[in-house]
Order: structure tokens, then C-alpha cells, then sequence
């Protein structure tokens, strides 16, 4: 559209000079002059606007390398909160990725329940079987001449019954003691048969039991003592503390499984699903980059860097790059790298308007 306007009033001056040039407008030169002086002077200005353009604003894009890099000054910087830091590469323990199920406690209470009361039944008729005992030997020793014997008969027989039903709680005991270390392994198992502070809590539901299953490709030979959950909607992690290995894996991953607890007031609750996070034995060497220092577009994941002078380029987070302690590890990026850890959201912005500007002007 400028390039039009600008050919339209050159068209325009042209003709007016060759016009007045002629004896027709000779009468007209002295009127039309100061149009012309007019028409020249707003069209030397337009010729010039670029230049005037360019001299008072530097464009903060360029592409060096088939790379787009942005430039900045101190105040653009200061302006957009920009922050960086000289990150060393190093070893840093890999995170694997796993699955949580907050569990319904639901069967836990049921078994504490149960088992009090199984070993009070016991208790019961052990002290029943105890006097049926006494009278038995009471009786006997009174002998027939004293007691009738119907009535030493069924004294016997009263502790022998007593003496059943102690087997049959006893039984009780054992099955109860036996399920829930079935169901639960034999650290949860214990605490119900012994009504711990671990189940305790979890039936106050001062903690939870998350199940955490990794995927059925990753392996640890030991499960680590601390891991970590993400909480939705904000994914804010909280802290996961073992318990056990997981008696049965989750069916939906069929990976291996460990059981975990975490604070009731975590912000989880039973049947939520979340993502888990489990330090790993093997560690990965690259540089530590905070997952909010990364920024998305263009179907990837990036993370800025400085190359000095107030320069900045894109450099790929690859979609499976380890993680650690809540942060990717970028392995090929070289050390002391410059990494550009709040704003580069705005430096991704400005490469974006750089070729919005790039194809308007290939439109005019």
C-alpha cells in the first residue's frame, strides 16, 4: 500500500510540472508552484520515514546462523522483568516418572475392626474356658459320693466346649492377622494387627495411602524413602513417605508398585490420580533448567540462553529429557551456559511479532 501511494504521488508531481511547462500553464506556474514545493516536501519526508525509522528504534530480531536472535537492551531487559543465571553442567539423580492412586481405606478400618474384636472374643472365652476348667476340676475332686455324677458330666463337658470355642477364636485371630498381611504386606499388616500409629493416622485420615506404580519399563531395585506428587491444578508437589512395597500392582499399568503415604492435609484425597515422582539409582550430566524457565510454541519446548552482548536464541528441550528435582535436565548444552530463567515468555513473543512484521512487509 505505501509503495502504491508513494508511485501515485510521484505520478502526480510529474505530470504537474510537464503540464506547467507547456504555454497553456504558463498563466497557472505562479499559482501552482507552492503546490508542487507542497507535494515535494511531504513526498521527501515519506521517502525518508524508513531511514528516520531505523535510526531512532534497531529492530531487536535478526537471524545470524539460520537462527532467529533476539537483542535487547539494559532498559528492554529491566523493562520485562528478564532474569538470568550461568548454569554448570553436572550429574544431576534422575526422577522417574510414575502413577498415583490415592486409595479408598475403606477394607484397612474394616480389618483393624475385626481383629479387635476377634482377640476380644478370645479374650472371652479364654476366661470362660478358665472357670469351666475350675468347676470341672472341682467336681472331681468332690468325687461321686459328694456330686452326682450328671453333674460332673456336664461340667466336663462345658469345658470341653469352652475349650472349642477358645480354638475356634483362636482360629479367628490367625485368619484376621493372616488376611491382613495378605492384603496389605507386612508392614501395614502388623500396624492393623497391632493398631499402630500408622494406621492410626490413616484412619483419622491424618495421612493417606497413595499406591505409586512406575511404568512397566522402569525398574528399582530399592524404592526410595522420599518421593514426590503432583497436586492438581497448580501441580504443587507434596511429599510422599514409604510405607512398603505394594501387595498387587495397579492393574491399568502393570508396573511395579509401591504404597506411600502423604499428609491429609496435602490437598489429595482418596481416588484422585496423580502424577508421582521417584529419585532414581542412575543419574544424568547436563544442566538444570526450572521447568517455569521453559516456554512452549511452535509444537515444542524451549528454554533461552544468552550469547552475550544482550542476545538471545531458542534452544530445544527435547520431550523426553530427564528430570531432576522438579527440573529438566538438558544434557546438550555446553557449561556456564547462560540460561534465561523469568521472561523468556516475552523473548518468545518478540521472535513471533519479528516475522509477523517480516510477512506484512512482504505484503506490501
Amino acid at each position: 500500500m505505501v509503495r502504491r501511494a508513494l508511485l501515485a504521488m510521484v505520478i502526480v508531481v510529474c505530470a504537474l510540472g510537464l503540464f506547467i511547462s507547456t504555454e497553456v500553464g504558463a498563466g497557472l506556474r505562479a499559482g501552482i508552484m507552492p503546490l508542487l514545493a507542497d507535494l515535494r516536501g511531504r513526498l521527501s519526508a515519506i521517502v525518508r520515514a524508513p531511514e528516520i525509522a531505523r535510526g531512532l528504534s534497531q529492530p531487536r530480531t535478526a537471524v545470524e546462523d539460520g537462527r532467529t536472535v533476539v537483542r535487547l537492551s539494559d532498559p528492554e531487559r529491566a523493562r520485562i522483568g528478564l532474569v538470568t543465571a550461568t548454569l554448570p553442567a553436572r550429574a544431576h539423580r534422575r526422577e522417574l516418572t510414575a502413577y498415583g492412586s490415592v486409595l479408598e481405606l475403606a477394607r484397612v478400618t474394616e480389618l483393624t475392626n475385626s481383629y479387635a474384636g476377634a482377640v476380644a472374643a478370645l479374650q472371652t472365652v479364654r476366661a470362660r474356658a478358665e472357670v469351666s476348667a475350675s468347676a470341672a476340676r472341682r467336681a472331681k475332686g468332690l468325687g461321686a459320693a459328694v456330686v452326682a455324677t450328671a453333674q460332673i458330666e456336664t461340667a466336663e463337658g462345658t469345658l470341653l466346649s469352652d475349650q472349642a470355642a477358645v480354638t475356634a477364636a483362636e482360629s479367628q485371630v490367625r485368619t484376621l492377622a493372616a488376611t491382613a498381611q495378605q492384603e496389605w504386606g507386612p508392614v501395614l499388616g502388623r500396624a492393623i494387627i497391632e493398631r499402630g500409629q500408622l494406621v492410626t493416622r490413616l484412619i483419622e485420615r491424618a495421612d493417606f495411602l497413595m499406591q505409586v506404580t512406575l511404568p512397566p519399563n522402569e525398574h528399582l531395585g530399592a524404592p526410595p524413602q522420599d518421593a514426590y506428587a503432583e497436586v492438581p491444578p497448580q501441580s504443587d508437589r507434596v511429599g510422599l513417605r514409604l510405607v512398603s512395597p505394594a501387595t498387587r500392582t495397579d492393574p491399568r499399568i502393570q508396573g511395579q508398585s509401591f504404597f506411600y503415604r502423604v499428609a491429609g492435609e496435602s490437598g489429595l484425597l482418596p481416588g484422585m490420580s496423580v502424577m508421582a515422582f521417584l529419585p532414581a539409582e542412575r543419574a544424568a550430566t547436563g544442566i538444570l533448567v526450572p521447568e517455569d524457565a521453559v516456554v512452549h510454541g511452535e509444537g515444542g519446548t524451549w528454554v533461552y540462553r544468552g550469547m552475550g552482548g544482550g542476545t538471545y536464541v531458542r534452544h530445544p528441550v527435547r520431550p523426553d529429557a530427564p528430570m531432576s528435582a522438579d527440573a529438566f535436565v538438558v544434557e546438550d548444552l555446553p557449561d556456564g551456559s547462560e540460561i534465561v530463567l523469568a521472561g523468556g515468555q516475552a523473548l518468545l513473543s518478540e521472535e513471533m511479532k519479528s516475522r509477523i512484521r517480516v510477512v506484512g512487509d512482504d505484503d506490501d
